[in-house]
Formats: structure tokens, sequence, C-alpha cells
């Protein structure tokens, strides 16, 4: 994702539906409404939620069935309250809907409520365990380890690649360079296949990992951007330039799932670079220099790692280098257990530990 091309990028937060109710039961309407919680009312996950309906005086509910995110999570033969425990749940936006019978007819009754994390993400830092030469040249938008190689996608428009790159030099072994229309992203390795990913054209390119032949191509659906891509062994995970990670199935490429990434501020935006890792979800947070761990279950993140200073103060004397050429790329040695990370254009490649601050 380049900085200066931000302002231009459409951020549209989708599956967020603000009904409080839906009241044709062909009758003129039904008074009945939702006493609790509130429209857009927030809760720590984790906490209960109460949810009770407003009958007026003179009218009787004779039943009500509830569900959660159209998962059913309780009933009651009248209008009075019921508890549902969030535990277990993802963060984000969530639809409680309401079937209620009154009269002899049934009304359909909605209302949102949000789920934040209440976890204060443990901070760490970091230790500088190797350098190695990293090609000034390359936009890091992707980045990997396999077999002793990096495997690592560049972007901007006319210039994005994808590539193998020698750990101890930085030597690129293998390149292809994409079409100049596209402004390449995030990448990740999936059997003998390379899937990469472009910013804004919505659409996702597969090579073969050998050759570097192009195979196909993939539409994105609901999200609207490609920024971070990596794979668990089961799913593609990807990024989209909000809090929002997407699940893909790592065969066609559809979007299966998603969770939304919250800290105990709230959401945590511009999620980009990812790796996983022991069963979290690494991201780059654009433009910081912060490595957020995300729980993929619940999108919570869990811990935050400062890489302040890991690029000497003042390298770039540009402002718009400075905007631009940011920490940018997180890499794995699951064998060696070594993590690496880069930035956008940066002259080294870091492998770090970390550790919480003290």
């Amino acid at each position: 994702m380049s900085l200066s091309k931000l302002a231009l990028a459409v951020i549209v937060l989708s599956g967020i539906t603000f009904v409080i109710s839906c009241k044709d039961n062909g009758s003129g309407g039904s008074s009945v409404g939702f006493k609790f919680p509130e429209q857009g009312q927030s809760f720590g996950l984790g906490e209960e939620v109460k949810i009770a309906l407003d009958v007026p005086s003179g009218k009787s509910v004779t039943a009500a069935s509830y569900t959660l995110d159209g998962k059913p999570v309780g009933s009651k033969n009248n209008g009075e309250a019921i508890s549902v425990s969030t535990a277990g749940l993802s963060l984000g936006y969530k639809l409680i809907t309401a079937v209620i019978e009154e009269g002899g007819k049934k009304d359909t009754l909605t209302i949102n409520i949000e789920l934040k994390s209440a976890l204060k993400p443990v901070q760490y830092t970091y230790k500088v365990v190797n350098t190695f030469p990293h090609d000034t040249s390359a936009y890091t938008q992707g980045l990997e380890y396999h077999g002793g190689k990096f495997l690592e996608s560049t972007g901007q428009e006319e210039h994005s690649t994808l590539r193998w790159v020698e750990v101890k030099s930085g030597k690129v072994l293998q390149q292809t360079k994409l079409d100049d229309q596209y402004f390449g992203e995030g990448s990740s390795l999936v059997d003998n296949k390379v899937v990469m990913l472009t910013w804004q054209n919505r659409l996702g390119l597969v090579f073969d990992a050998k050759s570097f032949n192009q195979l196909s191509t993939f539409p994105y659906q609901a999200s609207m951007e490609g920024w971070g891509l990596c794979f668990d062994g089961k799913q593609l995970i990807k990024s989209d330039g909000t809090n929002k990670i997407w699940f893909l199935n790592k065969d066609n490429y559809k979007e299966e799932s998603s969770i939304e990434v919250y800290n105990n501020a709230g959401p945590v935006d511009r999620l980009n670079e990812l790796e996983y890792i022991d069963g979290k979800i690494y991201a780059n947070v654009y433009t910081k220099n912060v490595i957020v761990v995300i729980d993929p279950k619940s999108g919570v993140v869990e811990q935050e790692i400062d890489f302040s200073g890991l690029l000497p103060a003042g390298y770039y004397k540009d402002e718009i280098d400075q905007a631009n050429n940011v920490l940018n790329g997180i890499a794995w040695d699951k064998d060696g257990k070594r993590l690496f990370v880069t930035g956008k254009k940066w002259p080294k490649m870091f492998e770090v530990k970390i550790s919480p601050k003290k």
C-alpha cells in the first residue's frame, strides 16, 4: 500500500446493518421494540448481553425467539428478558434478531451491538540478532521464508515483482515482473503455487512456484482491496487495509469468513503484511513501527511489538520517502524459529528476537 495514494482508497465497511426493527405485519406495524440493549451499544468480549423487549401497556407477547448473527441464543413464551454470553465470539458488530408473536401475528425486530476487546495487549520489544542485505529498490509488500529463501512480493505500478531471494546476500535468485497496471501486494506459498494480491484491481494472481509462470487470476468478493496475505496450512488469510481479516478457501480463493481486529482502545485499522506464527496472526500496522499479534478466532490483539528505532533515525532525508518507506515485511522460519522483519526499500533485513517490555 502506498501512503501517497492512501487518500484515493475508499474503505467500505460492509456487513454492518443498522436496522432497529422490521415492523411489517400487515396491520400497520407493532409498537413492541427492544428495551435492552441500546442500538449500537458496546460490550467487552466475554460480557453477558441482556436482551429485553419493551412491551407497551395493553400489548401481549406470547412467544419470542432470539438469534445472534443468525444463531439461536434463547426463547421465551413471553416478553421476559434473557441473557446471552459473548464468550467465544469474534469481535465487531453483531445482529440480534427477535421473532415475536403478538395477537396471533409474527413480527421481526433487529438491533446491532458492538463487541470490543477488553484485553490490554502485552507490550513487547525486540533485539536484533543478525542483519542481512535487502534490495533498496524493493517496495516490500509480502515476505515469507521457505527452504532457506525469502519469497518476496513488491509493489508500485510498473515496478511490482514476485521474487525468490537469497537470505545471506539479499541477492534476487529469480523474479517475474507484474504487468504495469498492477500494484503488487501480499503473497503466500500454497503447495506448489504462489498466490499474490493486487491493491485496487480487485484481482488476485496465481503463479507456479518454481517457474513463476502465471497460471490464473481470481476476483475479490466482499473485500474491496488487497493488502497482506499469509497461509495457516488450511486457509489463506487476507487483509484489506481496514480492521478486517478475511479467510479464503485455499483452492478456489473464495472468502469464507472474516474477523474484525480490536485492541482495548477500539478497532485496529490499516492491517497490512501478515504472517501466521504458532497459531497467531502477526500483522504490520501500516505507517506505524508496530506489529500486532492477533487471535485468529476472536480478532483480539494480544500483543503489540514496538519496532521503533530498527531503521536508523534520519536514514531517509526526504519527507515523502520517510512517509512511504515504512516497516513492512514479516517472515518466520518455522524450523529454525527465526523471525525476520524489514521495510519498504529498507537497506537491511533484520533477524530479531522479541520479549516483553520491562
